[in-house]
């Protein structure tokens, strides 16, 4: 491998303009905008290692699926996607979101961590190993979406009516992280799920005047008297029932959080913050993070929030709540506990709109395919791995996956202060050379 680091390493401007390449191209899914030339941008990425390429057409935008046979006995799969998250609030990024600038060794620029980096790192590692040695030890597929950053709603249709372009051994799946200080690459074997809703309130059939307020009843107070039924002080979710399906953590798992390297005055330092809920520290801020679900207001809307005064009687109140699920915990089930905790509470009124739901998924650790990957890491990366056995976050994992049993791990070219979904967005040059060599192991270790 020692040749294709090389070469990776002799040709990292190459691969640096790809990549801003990519992100000079806008891709945001949310507002349809520029997703065809992504879509067409990454097809011309994969010409440039010879893939057969599909086009798979969706009611919303295509999954791009591309294969490289090398007649091998083993497959490997990347998982990317091209869409990223809107640029907005604009006005605090110091660079422009969709022209790359590189400063003091990293590059700013919206979806250069989540997920351009990654995906053109994948196509990076492919094309470094067929310059060194023309033929691939393995073979690789490609399944590029264009929706995850609006949940992803077609990749479950990809999956059930792909069943043989799905079919493979493992699948890196889309990215991961490294620390900012220690520089400790972070190896994910799975992801919380989430449930999104949003509780729509409803008073009178227009805005009144304030004065009305001593006999018309307000929907902004009612919905925040719904809300504070859901949770109390000590962060406990007081739906019956949401606990019931969370399962104890093995040693295995306990293991794998006490490993992670959390920099509790770091992170408290990085968001102005004195101190994380209910003040807990160690390893048990750490399986909080990444063990437990959660209950959030994401944000709230009703009545006049302009500049000046306006004594108006809003009319309705909505917000917007996120559930992060943990293993045997589904969305279907929370959304119908919701309702069910409303209706209970005497909010039959308030109305519940689940926008988008996502699986929890995990990868047995003991599996192989998580032993070449760590052992591909240890090769890579002077420092030792964090595994992490739930991420924080969610990603579409179950869609694709389900009753497949098929591995999936996540390692990546991101920091812990890649800033995702924020104003200056960014990735380290190193990182994300680091990200094609790990990836070119995984394709040779993986052979073997």
């Amino acid at each position: 491998m020692n040749k294709v680091y090389q070469f990776i390493e002799e040709n990292s401007d190459m691969y640096i303009d790809w990549l801003i390449e990519a992100c000079n191209q806008p891709s945001v899914s949310a507002q349809s905008r520029g997703m065809l030339e992504m879509k067409e941008l990454v097809k011309a990425f994969l010409q440039r290692v010879d893939a057969s390429i599909e086009e798979i057409e969706t009611d919303g935008f295509p999954i791009i699926y591309a294969h490289l046979d090398s007649e091998k006995e083993k497959t490997l799969t990347f998982y990317n996607h091209y869409d990223v998250q809107p640029e907005d609030p604009v006005e605090q990024w110091l660079s422009d979101p969709f022209k790359a600038d590189i400063r003091n060794g990293q590059i700013f620029a919206r979806g250069v961590a989540d997920n351009k980096g990654n995906l053109i790192a994948r196509i990076c590692a492919v094309h470094a190993y067929q310059q060194v040695y023309g033929k691939l030890p393995i073979n690789i597929k490609f399944i590029f979406e264009g929706e995850e950053e609006v949940g992803s709603p077609h990749l479950e249709y990809f999956a059930k009516q792909f069943p043989d372009k799905l079919e493979t051994d493992g699948i890196i799946w889309e990215g991961g992280t490294r620390g900012v200080k220690d520089r400790r690459p972070h190896v994910g074997l799975g992801v919380k799920g989430i449930c999104y809703v949003e509780l729509i309130c409803k008073g009178a059939k227009f805005d009144l005047h304030s004065s009305e307020a001593a006999i018309i009843e307000n929907p902004a107070w009612r919905l925040i008297w719904a809300l504070n039924s859901l949770k109390d002080e000590q962060e406990n979710i007081l739906i019956e029932g949401f606990y019931d399906d969370v399962t104890s953590l093995s040693e295995k798992d306990r293991a794998f959080i006490q490993s992670m390297d959390f920099n509790e005055e770091e992170i408290k330092n990085l968001y102005g913050i004195k101190s994380f809920l209910k003040n807990v520290t160690g390893n048990e801020l750490k399986e909080t993070l990444t063990a437990e679900p959660t209950c959030t207001i994401c944000g709230i809307n009703s009545g006049y929030t302009g500049e000046g005064s306006k004594t108006v009687l809003p009319s309705t109140a909505m917000v917007k709540l996120d559930f992060r699920l943990v293993p045997n915990q589904t969305p279907e089930k929370i959304a119908d506990l919701l309702r069910k905790h409303l209706d209970k509470h005497g909010f039959h009124d308030i109305e519940i709109r689940q926008s988008h739901g996502i699986h929890p998924f995990n990868t047995d650790p003991s599996n192989h395919f998580v032993e070449v990957v760590l052992e591909s890491v240890d090769q890579v990366y002077v420092e030792t791995p964090v595994i992490l056995r739930n991420l924080a976050g969610s990603s579409p994992m179950y869609k694709m996956l389900k009753n497949t049993g098929i591995p999936a791990v996540q390692i990546g070219v991101a920091n812990l202060q890649s800033n995702y979904h924020a104003p200056n967005e960014n990735i380290f040059i190193d990182d994300f050379i680091q990200g094609i060599k790990v990836t070119a192991a995984v394709m040779k270790n993986f052979s073997q």
